[in-house]
């Protein structure tokens, strides 16, 4: 696994106005949005920063036209992870994160299963060490047929905020990739990838996420 580099030993990201007009005005759009939706949390600097950031951490993603939309969700994450990292252990709900490599299949499913199982009492997160353009298409229709809707999500890098958020970290064929930190409780699941597979393969791989989140919850929430 992959030890976490502290933010301050980092190269600088880029500043907004380092970027391209076109990628400035995209980004001043999702401040926009994200600002309302954390209006009274935090100040549109501070989402504009985060936004040039998560576009610098994406800027090796496999479907470049889809960056901007990437970056807004994954900053949005990060907004998620800051203010738990910001908050009284008493007043915050469990939270997981879902980790593979391609962000595109099982951790996906996972992330699927369980904010449809435990709706607001576990905040949840996903993401991968080399995120894939898109989702397992198998993978959506065979959680459909579960009735979760994974169809909107987009794979995405884990961000540090987002790893040291979360009570639970959830590897799932990531290796050495998926990120350390210390004092978090890690938990392995060996599951088949669903990569290249048929619909009829992916069942099975699916019934064992859904049985693996259910009893996670179960620990996570004991009433659930």
């Amino acid at each position: 696994m992959t030890e976490l580099t502290p933010l301050a030993a980092r190269p600088p990201a880029p500043r907004l106005e380092d970027l391209p007009l076109d990628l400035q005005m995209q980004v001043r759009k999702s401040a926009r949005v994200l600002g309302d939706r954390w209006k009274g949390r935090m100040n549109v600097e501070t989402i504009e920063r985060f936004l040039v950031e998560s576009l610098d951490l994406l800027k090796n993603s496999k479907v470049l036209t889809w960056t901007p939309i990437i970056a807004e969700r994954m900053t949005n994450d990060r907004l998620r992870a800051l203010v738990r990292l910001e908050s009284a252990p008493s007043d915050l709900n469990p939270s997981v994160l879902f980790l593979c490599v391609h962000n595109a299949g099982r951790s996906q499913m996972a992330a699927g299963f369980m904010r449809q199982l435990a709706g607001a009492r576990v905040d949840v997160f996903s993401g991968g060490s080399e995120p894939a353009a898109g989702l397992n298409q198998a993978v959506v229709e065979a959680m459909a047929e579960r009735g979760v809707d994974i169809s909107r999500e987009i794979p995405q890098p884990w961000a540090d905020e987002v790893v040291r958020a979360a009570d639970v970290i959830v590897t799932m064929g990531c290796g050495d990739a998926c990120p350390v930190y210390p004092g978090k409780r890690y938990v392995d699941w060996e599951l088949d990838d669903p990569a290249g597979r048929t619909v009829e393969e992916v069942r099975p791989i699916r019934d064992e996420v859904e049985r693996r989140v259910r009893a996670l919850l179960a620990e996570l929430v004991p009433a659930a």
